[in-house]
């Protein structure tokens, strides 16, 4: 009789309405009477330090005043006309870090004022209400082809579309939002993405292509021929490869017999590079697993009942976390350094815990280690900084049985698209579009912002800020030129 493999991932493990408590808006919205209250918390700082924090530089005690006297339509215009994207930045915005982290609220009382509570109130308000803030400025006869449909390339589309340019949104997946869509725990944005891009829609002038990627159904070439500017907004679509040995049940040895065989040797060299369909089954990419989660019925979704995430961001919290909300029994966390260095802030790392993850910290994985080709369990070694500050392996071994692995190593910029065209190649540097100061790139008439440039922590926010003052370079010289054209003068 064969044995049957140890695996056990299956959707179902709750009941619906378990579901609907555990994927629960994170963060409930604000009533009036508590927002006036929070509200008059601001000192209305001047040179206000929350400004500067502020990757978008919203205005944020003139938003708030506007809010204690009840004037929600100057406060949303205040907080959209920096950031068009403010009611998702009010939900998943690292706040702890940006605005509120440099509120002077906190030198006296330890708490700041809930900035991101109140800008999602006035924003709220508008998408729900549909409220119009913005007009659409007479048609220029300018076509502009944005990359992307993400908060980026969104943001660049809206901002030319104020200045009566015609946009050409271009999407490879099947809904716009790109990261915001399909990238963050759904906790977080619920179903808010939607209603909010709809509602920046309506400006008028943008049409929105989906299910066409660059670089399978048009070149760059072929967008700076048909177009008078183009920007790039595409995410990072590349995932990071985790290089390990895999071992089936047969060929398993005692983890003290290998400690001589591998010890000082870094996981990244440890067996040969897997493509993704090479995987043991039951290992996958977290990043596609937020993914299936965001566009699939909770109950249809299925986890494992011994959950590993391999990584310490932002995204392996939110692989990590909504496995244990969708009813895994055990979620581990291992990240290879020490809480300091992990790229998800002590917020988020703080959250996971409160939800029953387990964080395991200074520790590397080395082995997968399988049942007739079926993750069984995952074997890591504790690791520790040698004389030179680098995490080398410390020889101390430990294994973590596991039905499923989900990874959340980094991501990383796919350059085939962007350069495998036939004319001109766009400069990249580590890994990254090259742009000035006004996201213009290498190539004439190419802007390029949001995730493909990247940005210090790579948030949602930055890619905003991005997308928006690519949209002003692109106005001005498109403005420029055709004053040119009216003058009669010509620069070539």
């Amino acid at each position: 009789m064969t044995r049957k493999p140890l695996g056990d991932i299956s959707a179902g493990r709750l009941n619906q309405a378990a579901l609907d408590r555990n994927f629960a808006d994170l963060a409930p919205p604000l009533d009036r009477h508590r927002a006036l209250i929070e509200a008059e918390r601001c000192f209305y700082c001047y040179d206000a330090p929350c400004i500067a924090a502020c990757p978008t530089g919203i205005d944020i005690p003139s938003f708030i005043k506007r809010i204690s006297t009840d004037n929600l339509r100057g406060a949303a215009l205040d907080i959209l006309t920096a950031n068009i994207f403010g009611g998702s930045c009010a939900r998943v915005c690292p706040t702890e870090v940006l605005c509120e982290g440099d509120c002077v609220r906190n030198r006296g009382e330890d708490k700041p004022v809930e900035i991101s509570a109140l800008q999602r109130y006035a924003t709220d308000w508008v998408v729900q209400d549909g409220v119009r803030l913005f007009q659409r400025a007479a048609a220029t006869g300018q076509r502009v082809a944005v990359v992307g449909a993400g908060p980026a390339g969104l943001a660049c589309a809206h901002e030319l579309a104020r200045h009566g340019h015609q946009v050409v949104v271009l999407e490879q997946n099947d809904r716009p939002g790109g990261l915001n869509e399909y990238g963050i725990a759904a906790y977080k944005v619920m179903d808010f993405v939607a209603r909010e891009i709809d509602w920046l829609l309506a400006i008028g002038g943008i049409e929105i292509r989906t299910g066409v990627a660059l670089g399978r159904d048009f070149s760059l070439s072929d967008l700076r021929a048909e177009y008078a500017a183009v920007f790039i907004g595409i995410g990072l679509t590349g995932v990071n490869a985790l290089k390990l040995a895999i071992e089936d049940r047969s060929d398993w040895v005692e983890t003290s017999q290998r400690i001589e065989e591998i010890s000082g040797i870094g996981a990244e060299h440890v067996g040969a590079a897997l493509p993704q369909d090479d995987l043991p089954e039951g290992v996958r990419y977290a990043v596609d697993f937020i993914a299936e989660l965001r566009q699939t019925p909770l109950a249809e979704l299925a986890v494992g009942r011994r959950v590993v995430v391999i990584g310490g961001g932002n995204t392996a919290i939110d692989a990590a976390v909504q496995s244990k909300k969708l009813g895994a029994e055990s979620v581990t966390m291992v990240y290879r350094r020490d809480p300091q260095a992990m790229s998800a802030t002590a917020a988020e790392q703080a959250f996971a815990q409160h939800q029953g993850v387990t964080i395991i910290h200074r520790a590397q994985p080395r082995r997968w280690l399988t049942d007739q080709g079926v993750l069984a369990a995952i074997e890591f070694e504790h690791s520790e900084l040698d004389g030179n500050g680098n995490w080398i392996g410390s020889g101390d071994f430990f294994r973590i049985d596991a039905d499923q692995a989900l990874l959340a190593v980094g991501q990383r910029l796919d350059a085939t698209p962007v350069q495998g065209n036939d004319g001109p190649q766009l400069a990249l540097r580590d890994g990254r579009i090259v742009v000035d100061g006004d996201y213009r790139s290498t190539l004439v008439g190419v802007w390029a912002g949001g995730d493909a440039v990247g940005g210090k922590l790579d948030l949602t926010v930055q890619s905003v800020a991005a997308g928006r003052d690519a949209a002003r370079s692109i106005h001005a010289q498109l403005s420029a030129g055709a004053s040119s054209k009216q003058s009669g003068v010509s620069h070539g």
